[in-house]
């Protein structure tokens, strides 16, 4: 069982030390990224809702 799991974190290891890991800037960048979608995201699905909650006052 030892064996197992010592090989399992040395292969984690090994595997770790081949991940491409981003640069300061680039982290930055698609944060920042992230948040602006997230942004346009939340108004459009905001926007949404009040166009339909308005349709339905008019309705029922």
């Amino acid at each position: 069982m030892n064996q197992n799991i010592g090989g399992f974190v040395r292969e984690v290891g090994n595997e770790m030390k081949k991940v491409s890991w981003p640069k300061k800037e680039q982290l930055w960048e698609s944060t920042i990224v992230t948040i602006v979608v997230c942004l346009i995201i939340a108004i459009f699905v905001y926007a949404i809702d009040l166009i339909f909650t308005g349709l339905f006052g008019l309705v029922f």
